[in-house]
């Protein structure tokens, strides 16, 4: 919706753009006509249409170089739709030809139980990377529809990150032992599913661009002003510091299709960063120092202040 109703601006200053060329160049032949009689009593209209044409060349050259502008943006803007359709078009053909295999190897041989056990588990999987995939175009579609405020309720943060940890340790098969989880007890006002979403797609991520043995942290830590502040951190390959600002925005992915190894739509945190302006947060991403991987830090505004902890009484700490 959003890029359809971006196209009226290079129209409409197509327009004027050629409006302004047509009085240019009608107000050149008048000043060439008014030009030799610029001594008589023709001299004022002459420097002001002079005057007149200046100002719009000026106008015409700055036109330009926005159409310019609005140009790239547009092209850009193809290019990401593009590798949103080689993504798409890759995601859905992947797991539909893997289901067609295996349903067609199941009729045309006897299987074992255990052979039947491990085909039904790896059609299961395709069957939840298709549900996944549905989802995400799903959300992405849903963005442009602001919900109303009565479906907003008090969240607690870490409940919502136990349970996306769980999801994804399950749906990875990864094991406890490689997340390190430090949370805080805090509420926000938003809606679940949209907490759910955040921090659901984050990790995800992190688990997916980690390396051969992930290395998961999520911290949490109170900021001033009644602020709560989400770090998940990752062991993968980083972003690059060009690239930290674009991953935000829709239908991109770093890299080729053709190259590509983890699967994605490139909406996955379009959709987070969507979310948690509508939180009024804000989203950043940055490196680890030293260490490799990135670190994704998300900030929220606390509903209200956690009940002071009693002296002595630590913040509640889990380590996985």
């Amino acid at each position: 919706m959003l890029e359809r109703r971006s196209l009226r601006w290079p129209i409409t200053l197509g327009v004027i753009m050629i409006t302004l060329l047509v009085l240019l160049t009608v107000g050149w032949v008048l000043l060439s006509v008014f030009g030799a009689l610029a001594d008589n009593e023709f001299a004022p209209l002459y420097w002001t249409l002079l005057t007149v044409g200046a100002i719009f060349l000026i106008v015409v050259l700055v036109g330009v170089v926005f159409y310019l502008t609005l140009t790239v943006k547009a092209i850009n803007l193809y290019r990401r739709q593009s590798n949103f359709i080689d993504s798409v078009t890759h995601e859905l053909k992947s797991p539909l030809a893997s289901l067609k295999l295996y349903l067609q190897t199941i009729n045309r041989r006897p299987m074992t139980i255990e052979q039947q056990a491990e085909f039904n588990r790896v059609m299961l999987e395709d069957v939840e990377r298709l549900d996944q995939l549905i989802n995400h175009l799903l959300d992405a579609a849903r963005l442009d529809r602001k919900p109303p405020e009565s479906e907003y309720e008090e969240v607690e943060v870490a409940g919502v990150l136990r349970d996306c940890v769980h999801d994804v340790q399950v749906r990875y098969r990864v094991a406890e032992q490689h997340f390190q989880l430090e949370l805080l007890p805090g509420r926000i006002l938003a809606r679940h599913v949209d907490l759910d979403l955040i921090f659901r797609n984050l990790v995800d991520n992190a688990v997916k661009y980690s390396g051969a043995e992930p290395r998961i942290e999520i911290r949490m830590r109170k900021l001033p002003r009644k602020r709560i502040e989400v770090r998940i951190a990752d062991n993968g390959c980083g972003i690059p510091p060009a690239q930290r600002r674009k991953v935000f925005s829709r239908f991109v992915r770093l890299g080729s299709e053709l190259e590509r190894k983890q699967p994605g739509t490139g909406l996955g945190l379009y959709i987070v960063r969507t979310l948690v302006s509508r939180l009024r947060g804000k989203i950043t991403v940055r490196d680890r120092g030293r260490d490799p991987g990135s670190e994704f830090v998300v900030e929220f505004p606390l509903l209200e202040e956690t009940a002071a902890e009693a002296p002595g009484q630590e913040h509640e700490r889990q380590r996985t």
